[in-house]
């Protein structure tokens, strides 16, 4: 199942994707944690410490993702021709979660116990030529050709605010989890991508943090309504991680919160048609918008990843 942690700048996004996916890696899931942020700090969260993580980002190796995942589909003349909506095809090289193969033998290394990629951070040669969306292409590019399985979790800390809207990447997971304080702020980008993701009938269930009362609770509650699934209290467990002290354990109603998110994960089901239509949908829209009508032929109407063997 793909997962995405979305919010506003501040909310506990990035907290809650590094102690989710902790969560599940405790208890012998296969997980992998995907840093999709400008601001790159889930391996952090994870509890990395010391020099930068020496994770060789996926916005840096487009070029090379590219050319493996194009494979042999006839409909790709070239690494070059594809972008970052082309949708694979037969022939195209299809990922297993944390496979034995080039791309996670080179991006993936283990923080606090979680296989970790990440996107990669602006650097002085992006300044004032580059969108950060031209680094999350990979994400999208590699959610587009992973053929994940039941009790298999992807975990993506997405970027903040409604700016995950920018691409066809909000609609590559099964489920979008929106981190909310308990404020007008807190909430307002809850009502953005409600409405968004409404026209595509993406799932967004709100999860409220750094809850400390029950007056913050009914205001979560009158803000939200029924999608409110669960919430977190304000959590001494968490300031003392992000202050480099002793974590101790994590509070009994926060750990109850992490069991209902994963709950609510394992009780829906993949949609490979839906997944796959969103996929050519948004690539269709790409080429009409920017990158020529021609890329068009990328799209292979008898192929539905997840339903078709690989050669």
């Amino acid at each position: 199942m793909r997962i995405a942690f979305v919010g506003k700048g501040g909310s506990g996004k990035t907290t809650l994707s590094a102690l989710f996916s902790r969560h599940l890696a405790r208890t012998g899931a296969p997980v992998l944690a995907v840093d999709g942020d400008i601001n790159q700090h889930l391996a952090e969260a994870l509890g990395h410490t010391g020099p930068p993580l020496d994770a060789p980002p996926l916005g840096a190796h487009l070029a090379a993702l590219k050319n493996y995942l194009r494979g042999t589909n006839p409909r790709i003349a070239s690494a070059d021709a594809m972008i970052k909506t082309t949708p694979p095809g037969r022939g195209s090289r299809l990922l297993s979660l944390l496979g034995d193969d080039e791309i996670h033998a080179r991006h993936v290394r283990h923080v606090g116990g979680v296989p970790l990629m990440v996107t990669g951070e602006f650097d002085e040669s992006d300044l004032g030529v580059a969108c950060y969306h031209s680094k999350l292409g990979a994400v999208e590019l590699y959610l587009n050709h992973l053929v994940d399985g039941p009790g298999e979790y992807v975990v993506v800390d997405m970027t903040a605010g409604a700016d995950a809207f920018a691409s066809g990447l909000f609609t590559r997971f099964d489920l979008t989890f929106l981190v909310a304080e308990p404020t007008r702020k807190g909430v307002s980008v809850y009502r953005q991508y409600r409405d968004h993701a409404r026209e595509f009938g993406i799932r967004v269930a709100v999860v409220g943090n750094k809850v400390t009362g029950e007056d913050d609770l009914l205001f979560l509650k009158e803000e939200v309504g029924d999608d409110l699934l669960t919430h977190l209290i304000q959590s001494p467990y968490v300031r003392a991680a992000e202050q480099g002290r002793s974590r101790g354990e994590l509070e009994p109603h926060n750990h109850h919160a992490l069991n209902v998110l994963r709950e609510t994960v394992d009780a829906r089901p993949r949609d490979w048609p839906t997944l796959h239509r969103h996929a050519v949908e948004f690539h269709l829209r790409n080429t009409r918008a920017w990158a020529g009508a021609d890329l068009a032929a990328q799209v292979d109407p008898e192929f539905v990843p997840g339903r078709i063997t690989q050669p």
